[in-house]
């Protein structure tokens, strides 16, 4: 599914802003068929926002079901004989939309885009009528999973990831128009020979028979340095300028659909061309070893909770580059697209998550409390989940397929890995992400349950990424002992023969918090805990990365575990630098 963009022949317009917006927990909106006129008795919600912290009332901040949205727009008077596309970037977690009285689509899966052809129902210069009614409930069937149950109080929604189940339109809703034969979709794998890069291309089309497809390539300067003719082709780009960490160089591939010489459409395509390769246990970008730094993060912030915002996102990097972070795992669910866009340009790499957290209810029992549930049962995580978290990794690898800056894919954090259910579970997934890209090695995220020689899905992955908390969950406030013990583990690890990522290791830290004698909770603390792991890290070859929990502060659900949060990050919620800021920033600013 290719991005909206405006093009010579194409045009998007953005339906952002102030929408109508009614909670519906008993789910009537459905029988009364609230999509048929203006929405009753709404309230103004911005869109893209998560809903739960706009307004001041614990009714809406912990609800549990359907929210209607709605807005009108008038349909562009140019977009005559266009074909017209209605466009979310994402709903979380599911969704139904209608244009006036016409259900147009449905979707399932919080955090990848769903589109549907509107043509019929969108004429040019008048308005048209949307509505979506957003649903936050999760099952044992979805991804991630939970389950709604019922007190004397309401229904209440337990879920068994760490963040807070923040809900609504997170991202851009568009309209926008194409011609009738089109583009439909563009894959591009890149390759380097030497001072040779090449640039293997696929385009799709929709009723081009007879028409035919051109492809030219453009440098930074707009040079063109390549082109060729059909749907399928390599381009040899000499004296290659590669994409590389630190470096986002970007080609401009400009696809074009010709009937006859006129061009019918065209679209544009960012490239970076590099090589992502696993050896031994090194990581290799471009035939060189990669050390990864940087964090986990979150798509999350203050009142606008889970929504995309492009200050946010500037801010964020200029952060990670004066820290001297290269990179980030988009945990635990696929970011907004802008994001994977501006790591592109910056030369920022990406492990790049589906949403398929909490598959683990003996890890759950630990922060949450005993649940007496099996993570995976033909009443619990099943052969149904398995195939909606199939799904939500093909539109992952559909979407992301063509960023440079995506190295990795994750399809999983922290499930259940040492039962033969999760290997069960689990193989089929690691084959079908391997079938839809060969080029990117494939791994999961592997949680302190299931430690080296218990851990039964490890096998599959190309690559070792283990979160974990000596000092912290075990051995807290005793860093000579976990020292010790982590090293120990993390030797056996490195038995495997696999390059290593240790993609969390935190320490929750109150700003402002200071003690003389290192104590868990102070600034000393973290600085402290930072560095034995670091110890650890430097004294086993196969640790090719090191990625801290977390980079910012950010909501959760209430416990006694958490105090206004997750107090993680390096950074506060609102990112403000604590002191293992500046510890991180000496160390990974200084050449390894």
């Amino acid at each position: 599914m290719l991005r909206p963009q405006d093009t010579p022949t194409r045009e998007r317009k953005s339906l952002n802003g102030i929408w109508s917006f009614r909670l519906d927990a008993e789910g009537a909106g459905r029988s009364e068929r609230w999509w048929n006129a203006p929405l009753d008795a709404a309230r103004a919600m911005p869109v893209p926002a998560s809903y739960n912290d706009i307004v001041p009332d614990a009714t809406v901040h912990d609800h549990v079901g359907d929210a209607w949205y709605q807005t009108s727009v008038r349909v562009p008077r140019g977009w005559a004989g266009q074909r017209i596309v209605l466009r979310f970037d994402s709903a979380t977690h599911r969704a139904t939309v209608w244009v006036g009285e016409t259900e147009v689509m449905s979707h399932e899966g919080g955090y990848t885009p769903f589109e549907a052809d509107v043509t019929a129902f969108a004429i040019p210069g008048e308005e048209i009528r949307i509505t979506a009614v957003v649903n936050n409930e999760l099952t044992w069937q979805s991804v991630p999973p939970g389950f709604v149950y019922d007190t004397p109080e309401g229904r209440r929604q337990q879920y068994y990831h760490d963040f807070f189940n923040y809900a609504g339109l997170h991202r851009s809703v568009w309209l926008y128009a194409t011609p009738d034969v089109h583009v439909s979709d563009v894959t591009v794998v890149t390759g380097l020979d030497g001072s040779t890069g090449t640039v293997a291309y696929a385009v799709e089309t929709v009723g081009a028979e007879g028409s035919s497809v051109r492809v030219r390539l453009a440098d930074g300067d707009g040079t063109q340095v390549a082109a060729a003719s059909g749907a399928t082709g390599t381009l040899a780009v000499a004296d290659v300028h590669p994409w590389a960490p630190g470096d986002g160089y970007l080609y401009d591939l400009v696809v074009e659909v010709l009937d006859d010489d006129t061009v019918v459409d065209s679209y544009s395509l960012p490239v970076g061309i590099r090589t992502v390769e696993v050896r031994g246990t090194q990581f290799l970008i471009n035939s060189r070893p990669f050390y990864f730094t940087g964090f986990g993060k979150h798509e999350d912030a203050a009142v606008r909770g889970k929504a995309h915002d492009d200050a946010l996102l500037v801010h964020d990097f200029e952060l990670m580059e004066w820290i001297g972070a290269n990179s980030f795992r988009t945990s635990h669910y696929p970011y907004a697209e802008e994001v994977y866009d501006y790591a592109d340009r910056r030369g920022i790499v990406i492990i790049d998550e589906t949403a398929a957290v909490g598959m683990n209810t003996g890890l759950a029992g630990g922060i949450f409390g005993g649940q007496g549930y099996t993570t995976f049962s033909p009443d619990t995580v099943n052969d149904a989940t398995r195939e909606v978290h199939a799904q939500a990794i093909r539109e992952l690898v559909a979407r992301d397929k063509n960023h440079p800056s995506v190295v990795i894919w994750s399809i999983a954090n922290e499930p259940e890995s040492d039962t033969p259910a999760a290997r069960d579970y689990f193989e089929p997934l690691f084959a079908l992400t391997r079938e839809l890209d060969p080029t990117r090695p494939v791994g999961f995220v592997n949680v302190m349950l299931a430690p080296h020689g218990k851990c039964l899905v490890s096998q599959f992955a190309d690559v070792l990424m283990l979160n974990r908390y000596y000092g912290w969950y075990v051995n807290t406030g005793e860093l000579d002992s976990a020292e010790r013990e982590w090293r120990t583990e993390l030797e056996a690890w490195a038995t495997d023969g696999k390059p290593i990522i240790i993609t969390e290791y935190g320490a929750d830290t109150m700003a402002g918090v200071h003690t003389v004698v290192s104590q868990p909770w102070s600034e000393e603390y973290q600085v402290d805990y930072l560095a034995m792991n670091h110890r650890v890290f430097d004294s086993v070859d196969a640790v090719v990365g090191e990625q801290v929990w977390n980079f910012a502060d950010f909501a959760t659900k209430p416990g006694v575990f958490r105090v206004d949060g997750n107090k993680k990050g390096v950074f506060t919620r609102d990112r403000r630098p604590k002191s293992a800021a500046f510890e991180l920033r000496r160390r990974w600013t200084t050449s390894r």
